[in-house]
């Protein structure tokens, strides 16, 4: 596992289902390259127990990330069949209905391995066979990336811990903070708060004022 950040994020091309059912062949993120900002999260599988609760956790927050000129992405190694069966199945029957962020169909594994979230990793074993060692799935990674790109935030999960969506929206408003300011944001800095000057004075200016 890397870290990416300060990188430019991994570029695919791969099949997924948008607005909660259609099918998209050649989705790709640069197509938010210039435009806005990227929350991309991987979850281990459809149809599975922690995964539908952050899902629909994101969907819950959507308008906010939405406000924040940021949308929201989500990627596992199931097919876009899968993804769609998912999408039409009841939440009182383990569905995720009602979710219209895009799912990246990550089939092959390769979307994960990319950015250094999947749980395993193919090796041969002493018949000279091609085995997987681990879980063939992602961790649950998510990933902040700016207009330009570049990743500025990283969080990955083991399988069993859910992820905080109001952590993510955090991040997102503390990026545009720096992005609009050039202050940088200190411990437990929020929307609204002062940041600070990445100065040795703007350091003492702010202490000074939480004392």
């Amino acid at each position: 596992m890397c870290t990416l950040v300060g990188q430019k994020a991994p570029q695919f091309t791969a099949e997924a289902v948008i607005n909660g059912g259609e099918f998209v062949d050649d989705f790709s993120l640069t197509q938010y390259i210039g435009k806005k900002h990227v929350v991309f999260f991987f979850y281990p599988m459809d149809f599975t127990f922690v995964c539908p609760t952050e899902i629909l956790a994101f969907q819950e927050k959507l308008a906010e990330f939405e406000k924040r000129n940021t949308v929201v992405v989500g990627c596992s190694v199931d097919s876009k069949f899968s993804h769609w069966a998912w999408l039409q199945t009841e939440k009182n029957k383990g569905g995720i209905m009602g979710v219209k962020f895009p799912l990246v169909a990550d089939f092959a594994k390769t979307i994960a391995d990319n950015y250094g979230v999947l749980a395993g990793e193919y090796d041969y074993n002493e018949q000279d066979e091609s085995v997987f060692i681990g879980a063939p799935v992602a961790y649950r990674g998510l990933f902040l990336i700016d207009k330009n790109g570049i990743v500025r935030h990283q969080l990955v999960n083991d399988l069993p811990l859910g992820r905080n969506v109001d952590e993510a929206i955090r991040m997102v408003d503390a990026l545009q903070f720096f992005e609009e300011n050039g202050e940088v944001c200190p411990a437990n800095w929020h929307k609204g708060d002062e940041g600070m000057k990445a100065t040795s004075d703007g350091v003492a200016a702010y202490l000074s004022k939480t004392k």
